[in-house]
């Protein structure tokens, strides 16, 4: 079967050609044996359904939760003998509820990880889940109006209208999305004044009400807005070059606390498993319109051609292995963003392929 998106090299897997073949095989026969309708698969019990370990994982509540919801909806987590509960966190909230132990694992930005790795948390990434960054730059109604900004509006053209605007932001690392979109269009971040928000959900009613004109955040909720009436999106992933998985790297890392990695290395390793048979799945079968009902049980009330548009806009990697060049091309990026002392680096214990088996 031919893919449908670029898989990213990885330098660990080609090294481990046997290991990769057997991965290869099991990844595959996992899918095709699951390739009956995602609403068939939501009364699956293994025998071992009643001894279930329960674990906890953090999600931010765009698109990026993909791979973790239609590894649920297939089965994959409970073949593993895994009851995961997600949780709903914030940019602000998710990295303090994983160092706590609330969390046994964090669906991370890299931005946030590094961030983290920097200020000298312990964490490990033990798995890529996305690539790319599918954002969406939605402006209000009115803004779009009078400016006469459409969807098919040029990026740079909508860029030179943010002159003197409001714009919204719920994280450092969407503003710095925002301002690296702007700069490149040679816009003066000084010609743009800023409201701080507390999530993308506040971005949305600042957005409503005037308060701000535009906001940048993951898809769905751009594309949802715009559905709904209340705004146009004028960038995203596909307009906007460096927003995509080529320029930025890794979009999405599975996270851990080291200790606790160490300490449950069997655990870790058929969490990672599943979310790696989620995003495999994500990648053969992107077109297929089952996916959307699996994901947007997560995500109510967003409609089907918004979740598939979401859904494509992003690269889900068929291995979630991670490799030292793709590493090293994601902290370029981010330290473009501006997040990071200049001092940071990638060392190899802050990333590890040894729990994808």
């Amino acid at each position: 079967m031919e893919y449908r998106l670029r898989r990213t090299a990885s330098a660990s897997a080609s090294s481990r050609p046997s290991s990769l073949g057997a991965r290869r095989m099991v990844v595959a026969t996992t899918i095709a044996l699951g390739s009956l309708p995602l609403a068939a698969c939501s009364g699956y019990s293994s025998p071992a359904s009643n001894e279930a370990e329960s674990v906890t994982v953090g999600v931010a509540g765009n698109i990026f939760d993909a791979p973790l919801r239609v590894a649920d909806a297939r089965g994959f987590f409970r073949e593993q003998g895994l009851k995961v509960t997600f949780v709903h966190v914030t940019a602000a909230s998710g990295r303090p509820s994983l160092e706590s132990g609330s969390l046994e694992f964090l669906n991370s930005s890299p931005t946030n990880f590094l961030s983290a790795v920097a200020k000298g948390k312990k964490e490990v990434a033990i798995g890529a889940d996305g690539l790319g960054n599918p954002l969406g730059l939605v402006v209000n109604k009115r803004f779009a109006e009078q400016h006469a900004l459409t969807s098919k509006t040029s990026p740079k053209k909508a860029a030179q209208t943010l002159r003197g605007s409001v714009g919204g932001y719920s994280s450092a690392n969407t503003r710095a999305e925002a301002e690296m979109f702007l700069k490149n269009r040679s816009v003066d971040l000084d010609e743009v004044s800023w409201v701080s928000l507390a999530s993308p959900t506040e971005d949305r009613a600042a957005l409503t009400d005037g308060r701000i004109d535009w906001f940048v955040t993951s898809e769905p909720l751009p594309l949802q807005i715009q559905a709904a009436g209340d705004g146009v999106v004028v960038a995203n992933s596909q307009t906007v070059h460096e927003w995509s998985g080529s320029y930025a790297g890794y979009g999405q890392v599975v996270v851990s606390r080291r200790t606790y990695a160490a300490q449950h290395a069997s655990t870790v390793k058929k969490f990672i498993t599943a979310v790696e048979q989620g995003s495999a799945y994500l990648n053969l079968h992107v077109d297929d319109p089952a996916i959307v009902p699996a994901v947007r049980q997560a995500m109510p009330g967003i409609p089907d051609a918004v979740m598939q548009a979401s859904i494509e806009e992003v690269n889900w990697p068929y291995f979630a292995d991670m490799d030292k060049g793709t590493w090293k091309h994601t902290l370029q990026f981010v330290m473009e963003l501006g997040t990071l002392p200049g001092s940071a680096k990638i060392e190899s214990g802050f990333w590890t392929n040894d729990y994808l088996s």
